[in-house]
């Protein structure tokens, strides 16, 4: 048997007091961005925020994620459908990338249908930049609305 896949999340510190229901349901189910691992173990070794903008944990928690053997850091959902998103989601995942050398996976839970009706009237995701950070998460309207 394969060594489990292990991998951390990252959250928005806006949802500091989330307790990550969303974001388990979707890597039990191999939903939204951890449908990727679809047939395959996977062990979550961490979970913490980013600590506020401008994300001063950023520069810490991958290096205690990868210390309990994480290859994979995962950037939650809500740095994709926070008001604003985050601005700093593409410069966090290039640091983690070539500071700790991991793979980094920009979301978690599919995005729920009121954050994508909301984003879409304002145009938040209309850049290419922006299609392709909600791409791993947007999944069909059925799944978003069962992420109410």
């Amino acid at each position: 048997m394969e060594d489990p896949i292990r991998v951390g999340i990252i959250i928005c510190d806006r949802y500091r007091t989330c307790a990550g229901g969303k974001c388990l349901r979707a890597l039990r189910n191999r939903e939204g961005a951890f449908e990727r691992y679809k047939g395959k173990d996977v062990e979550l070794v961490g979970f913490a925020t980013c600590n506020g903008c401008p994300g001063g944990n950023v520069e810490y928690v991958p290096q205690e994620m990868k210390n309990n053997g994480a290859e994979v850091v995962h950037l939650a959902t809500g740095m994709v459908v926070g008001y604003p998103p985050c601005p700093r989601i593409s410069y966090f995942s290039r640091f983690i990338q070539e500071k700790y050398g991991m793979e980094v996976v920009v979301g978690t839970h599919p995005i729920p249908q009121k954050y994508h009706t909301t984003h879409t009237e304002l145009g938040s995701w209309d850049s290419e930049l922006w299609k392709a950070l909600t791409a791993p998460t947007l999944a069909d309207e059925k799944t978003r609305l069962a992420y109410d």
